[in-house]
């Protein structure tokens, strides 16, 4: 199938759904071009997210670990979080390190962008590269947040 074929997909009708605070329900109702079988789509808006890559001098990887309440449990992770409105995803790269770790480099490389889950989700993940981080700052966390380094 080429990605031609993509434009096929007619919408028929479109309705907001309720506002989750991290994601905006919404439904498309789509005609499948294959059989014109109409299907109702959920698609959770979101903003574009940003992962960083952050390695110390001696390459080690900086890592934050924070409850999740989706599993109820701590989890290891890279710094992570949404780009902001009027940020590139870089600019987010360097607050999501800087808020969640205190960590600060000068030396940054893009890898490239996802689509973390296309069949439901519209945004993208930016993926970044910190090299020779240092710890610099003290945390800025979110009332909600609570990180270890």
């Amino acid at each position: 199938m080429s990605g031609s074929e993509e434009k096929n997909w007619e919408c028929i009708l479109t309705y907001t759904g309720p506002d989750l605070k991290l994601f905006r329900v919404r439904f498309d109702w789509v005609r499948n071009p294959r059989n014109a079988h109409t299907v109702k789509a959920t698609v959770l808006e979101s903003q574009d997210w940003v992962n960083v890559v952050a390695l110390t001098h001696d390459e080690k990887l900086v890592v934050v670990y924070q409850h999740r309440f989706g599993t109820r449990e701590t989890t290891a992770e890279i710094p992570a979080g949404i780009v902001e409105n009027g940020e590139t995803s870089k600019e987010a790269a360097i607050r999501e390190l800087r808020e969640e770790t205190g960590y600060t480099s000068e030396e940054w490389e893009y890898l490239g962008y996802v689509e973390p889950n296309p069949a439901f989700l519209n945004n993208r993940c930016y993926h970044w590269v910190a090299r020779n981080v240092i710890r610099t700052l003290p945390q800025e966390l979110g009332n909600g947040e609570h990180l270890a380094v």
